[in-house]
């Protein structure tokens, strides 16, 4: 692991000093320590310090037309290893004109970012799709996104649907969407539908689509934003249903400081109108951050998830654990 870091950062290097006048690299890390205040010593306790994601990459841009982008994200993955490097991004970007740019290659999807960007808070917890693996944050694929007015913009993306760790499946079926997004002044609201198509052909088995409706306000030093998703079909399932509601916060007291809160559900029925997976249940978020100086940022807060139960049973303990959350980009 450490030679492909080295190997990563001797390209950055090598790549800023040939090219400095047309292309930037850049890096993200994400670290934290975590308590978990609700588990007993020894029984499913811990505490731990921990980077949970970094990224590395460079961007260029040839003419006023085309750019080109590359990231490696290091992160854990399923094999078990806690620090392995992806390539998320490697794309190509064509602005064909001042309305409409395309995006092509390994890209980064439109199935969340919208929501994520209002959220603004990444480093301390994902947004509620990507948190819930609804969808992946990069895809081989292509995107087009094109301004309607100077309000209006429209959305479409083509992709592999297998998210940036895997190649294409050998049933070749590909995951579509599209979106809309309008923005007036203090307010931004966005709609979209994705689409996976169903892999079997049985009684049961249905294409899965995700539903979205989110809106961002931000004045002065307020910003308040909300999503309502809802998966149709789940897991190619006829008529099971998972929706999740996410709704967040954040007050900025000076310069420096600012206090933030957020709330997630997750719910989910089947044909049936029951049942609970092992995914529903209830998340809170409540903190403060500071800027510490251009690129280094810094959050104390608790998170709180709590299970989902049936109507009538006793209702699960919650889990509460304190983080301080570290980004630092440059």
């Amino acid at each position: 692991m450490k030679k492909i870091i080295l190997l990563l950062a001797i390209i950055l290097i090598y790549s800023a000093n040939a090219y400095s006048q047309e292309g930037k690299p850049f890096a993200k890390i994400f670290s934290n320590f975590n308590y978990n205040m609700s588990a007993e010593e020894l029984e499913d306790g811990f505490k731990e310090f921990e980077i949970k994601r970094s990224y590395l990459g460079y961007s260029y841009k040839f003419n006023d037309e085309f750019s080109a982008k590359i990231t490696f994200d290091v992160g854990s993955n399923s094999a078990g290893s806690a620090y392995t490097a992806y390539l998320k991004i490697a794309s190509l970007s064509w602005n064909i004109n001042d309305k409409m740019t395309l995006n092509f290659g390994q890209i980064g999807t439109r199935n969340f970012k919208f929501m994520e960007k209002g959220w603004g808070k990444r480093y301390i917890y994902k947004s509620l799709q990507d948190e819930q693996k609804w969808a992946s944050s990069a895809d081989a694929g292509m995107t087009i996104d094109y301004s309607l007015t100077n309000n209006l913009s429209l959305d479409m993306q083509i992709l592999n649907g297998e998210g940036y760790e895997k190649v294409q499946g050998s049933d070749a079926l590909m995951r579509g969407g599209a979106g809309i997004t309008y923005t007036a002044g203090s307010i931004s609201i966005r709609v979209s539908r994705d689409m996976m198509p169903r892999t079997s052909y049985g009684d049961n088995d249905a294409m899965q689509s995700i539903n979205t409706i989110a809106g961002i306000y931000k004045n002065g030093g307020i910003t308040i934003g909300g999503e309502y998703n809802m998966q149709e079909n789940s897991s190619y399932v006829l008529d099971d249903t998972k929706t999740g509601i996410s709704a967040y916060g954040d007050y900025k007291l000076n310069d420096d400081y600012s206090i933030f809160a957020r709330y997630d559900q997750i719910s989910s029925e089947n044909s049936d109108g029951c049942c609970i997976t092992n995914d529903d249940g209830t998340l809170t978020i409540f903190g403060i951050q500071r800027k510490m100086t251009k690129g280094v940022t810094v959050a104390i807060n608790m998170q709180t998830w709590q299970d989902a139960t049936l109507d009538g049973a006793k209702e699960a303990e919650a889990e509460n654990k304190l983080y301080i959350n570290l980004e630092y980009k440059f």
